[in-house]
């Protein structure tokens, strides 16, 4: 070894993996395997009913009582529109108890349920359907097919919690949101890998 060489600290099989960037998995989807996900999809959630909300009568009043919510009544494609990123935005509160569904407005496509206490909050730091999002949409992009990617509150969901789940797990059977991982055994989801 002359004596400009320098010596070295360590081996370079003891610096394997010890540096560099983790690269993320690419979802691997064929245009046409994509298009025919999205329509079985489709086609499941275009044969789902909307029922009016019940009123039930009561025996000892003679007025009928508030309307009764559950799923059947819950119409989300009737929801006003806001983007996925809507979290960034500046709201004065924390928002209200809500039952939350995200779509592909492109084809009114529902891809996810989930139930929040506080609307404008929910998105904020971590969460799975941001991914399975990230992962739709990239599958989309690399085809260069559109999508319209969007979420809607219905803000009269119930106060307590278990009551509101109880209503979020009954429009993801329902609907059968495939990013719902309840669902997954249904549409062989290929968006949820590549974390």
């Amino acid at each position: 070894m002359s004596s400009e060489e320098q010596i070295p600290l360590f081996r370079a099989k003891d610096l394997a993996g010890s540096y560099g960037t983790a690269r993320r998995a690419t979802l691997v989807i064929a245009p046409d395997t994509l298009q025919v996900w999205k329509q079985k999809v489709l086609k499941f959630q275009q044969n789902v009913s909307i029922s009016p909300a019940t009123a039930q009568a009561s025996l000892f009043d003679t007025a009928l009582t508030a309307p009764t919510i559950d799923a059947d009544s819950i119409d989300p494609l009737a929801l006003p529109q806001q983007n996925t990123q809507f979290w960034r935005w500046k709201a004065e509160d924390a928002g209200v108890s809500a039952i939350y569904f995200v779509f592909d407005y492109e084809l009114n496509l529902l891809l996810y349920v989930g139930e929040t206490v506080k609307s404008n909050q929910r998105w904020k730091g971590e969460h799975d359907c941001k991914r399975y999002l990230l992962n739709y949409q990239q599958a989309h992009y690399q085809f260069n097919l559109p999508t319209k990617l969007g979420i809607a509150f219905w803000r009269d969901a119930p106060q307590g919690m278990r009551d509101r789940q109880k209503q979020e797990s009954a429009l993801i059977n329902k609907w059968r949101s495939p990013f719902n991982k309840e669902n997954w055994v249904f549409w062989g989801t290929p968006f949820v890998a590549a974390k």
